[in-house]
């Protein structure tokens, strides 16, 4: 058996997760102060209220990635892949990940499963982006491995990844 990246279950979406409303008052806030000091404070309260919230993850993820601290961007990545290997039951390594582990899960978790390797290969694309080229292709290959039919897209960043690696050698 074969998952397919583009299905989607109906258990529910990681986003209709109910925040709690300081949480979400601190995300809200935080959008309306983008630009100026108060956002990222207000972002780690939101973290500090509900550090495992996938909402919470991706708003620091995204005020990590557009203020270009890269770094900071990956760590919460990685924070995810964590958090959602334990919600599935995976290894907490997400090299260890195989075709067979997913197929287990698919088709009633696909939408965890599909932000989990979305997760991934957003930490590739952070990886290629600090010139870290050998982990990024270790990533990006693990998901092109995982995710068969690209529907995740992660072949084309894989072939930058490679000829950027080319290029350092």
């Amino acid at each position: 058996m074969s998952v397919d990246m583009l299905e989607i279950d109906s258990d529910g979406l990681y986003f209709d997760e109910p925040l709690h409303t300081e949480t979400q008052q601190c995300i809200d806030q935080a959008a309306e102060e983008y630009g100026n000091e108060l956002a990222e404070p207000l972002l780690m309260r939101a973290y500090l209220l509900e550090p495992e919230h996938p909402v919470v993850l991706v708003a620091l993820y995204r005020f990590f990635y557009y203020q270009h601290r890269l770094k900071d961007a990956l760590i919460v990545a990685d924070r995810v892949l964590l958090l959602f290997a334990r919600r599935l039951g995976w290894p907490q390594d997400w090299q260890a990940l195989t075709s067979t582990v997913l197929d287990d899960n698919a088709p009633q978790r696909m939408t965890m499963i599909r932000f989990y390797l979305l997760a991934l290969k957003g930490a590739g694309f952070l990886q290629l982006r600090l010139g870290e080229h050998s982990a990024a292709i270790e990533r990006l290959e693990k998901v092109s491995e995982l995710d068969s039919h690209d529907r995740l897209g992660a072949k084309a960043l894989l072939d930058v990844a490679q000829a950027a690696l080319n290029q350092d050698t």
